[in-house]
């Protein structure tokens, strides 16, 4: 195997032409690329975190109907934010999303800032989001090292563990002066669709000959893959509460704290008993993946008896925000204009399913 090359061994002048002649020619054609707003990239960048450019396309699209500008996402209702982030996953994103529009407009005068150091001081902008932003959308030279980018530079100077700052230095010395932001993009597009994690396709790759992993042979072995430990299991046990009405169905359901997991959405409560619940229509079960464990819900329905009493279509819909806590009895024709998360919004749909066929209404 082959020592590491150094910095100093790759010209960047070349590096940065097939790069830049790669992307100008074989560049997905995305619509946060056809727009030089800072706030859109601003968006495009937090949703595409951990999430496929297929999936994030028509969120962004729709966000961008919604939510327009800086004080169009700082105005709004954090349940209004939640709704249109609904089925991406990883909700703090979005909560730090409304949160930072409202920095942008009381800090820096609704104005996405140009540095760095600035962009940082936003909630949920980190060192990646700050230099895509700042590169993008206003042509600083700075890097932007995501897990795209990782991939190629451990590649492209066979480096098995590269470290963060190791990163930074790479990737600084190599960004393209004059058009830091294609260059950027250049980088993570070829990550995405060329140096995959697996079976990477060298032979379009346009610094292939420059790759010293190719070189070494190791291409598939770079970066080294981290230990990951066993994903947990976890069985959860839900109750879906109805009760028939005068004015229709409600169903039980509360809202979650807004720290910590799913923060800020609605759920159904958990069934914190070792029997299932006594005269209980059996749904189906539903599995979801976490990022760090795996659950199977296992839901139930219950008629109640009695009269329905809690918060109506003024709570769920008014100016103020809905607080968390106890299950409160919501009517069952509002719940799709909830903030779910994915599991729960499967299991709302078997609900609802159910009681339209009670009463073929809700």
């Amino acid at each position: 195997m082959t020592a590491p090359r150094s910095a100093e061994s790759i010209d960047p002048r070349p590096t940065r032409a097939a790069l830049l002649d790669f992307f100008d020619q074989r560049a997905r054609p995305l619509p946060w690329r056809e727009t030089d707003d800072p706030y859109a990239i601003w968006v495009s960048e937090i949703m595409l975190q951990q999430t496929r450019v297929e999936t994030v396309i028509p969120y962004w699209q729709r966000w961008m109907a919604r939510f327009p500008d800086v004080e169009a996402l700082a105005s709004a209702r954090e349940e209004e934010v939640l709704k249109a982030w609904e089925g991406l996953g990883y909700y703090s994103r979005a909560r730090n999303l409304r949160k930072g529009a409202a920095v942008v407009r009381e800090r820096f005068g609704g104005e996405v800032p140009s540095d760095p150091d600035h962009l940082r001081e936003v909630p949920g902008i980190g060192p990646y989001t700050a230099g895509a932003v700042a590169s993008i959308a206003f042509g600083v030279v700075t890097p932007a090292v995501d897990g795209n980018v990782r991939r190629v530079l451990s590649r492209l100077f066979d480096e098995p563990k590269p470290t963060a700052a190791w990163l930074r230095d790479r990737a600084g010395e190599l960004v393209d002066p004059d058009r830091p932001g294609d260059f950027n993009q250049a980088l993570m597009e070829l990550g995405a669709t060329v140096c995959t994690p697996t079976s990477p396709r060298c032979t379009g790759c346009p610094v292939a000959t420059r790759c010293a992993a190719r070189t070494a042979g190791t291409q598939e072995e770079r970066p080294a893959p981290k230990k990951r430990a066993p994903v947990p299991h976890r069985r959860i046990t839900l109750v879906a509460a109805c009760r028939s009405t005068d004015d229709g169905w409600r169903v039980a359901m509360r809202r979650r704290p807004f720290d910590g997991l799913l923060g800020g959405l609605w759920e159904f409560p958990e069934w914190e008993h070792d029997a299932d619940p006594p005269l209980a229509v059996t749904l189906p079960e539903v599995e979801h993946a976490f990022s760090h464990f795996r659950a199977t819900y296992r839901p139930f329905l219950v008629v109640a008896r009695g009269a329905a009493e809690g918060c109506g279509a003024a709570e769920l819909h008014g100016t103020g925000e809905v607080s968390t806590g106890e299950p409160r009895w919501l009517p069952a024709r509002q719940i799709d204009a909830l903030a779910l998360p994915v599991a729960q919004r499967r299991i709302a749909e078997s609900v609802l399913d159910w009681l339209g066929r009670q009463s073929g209404s809700l």
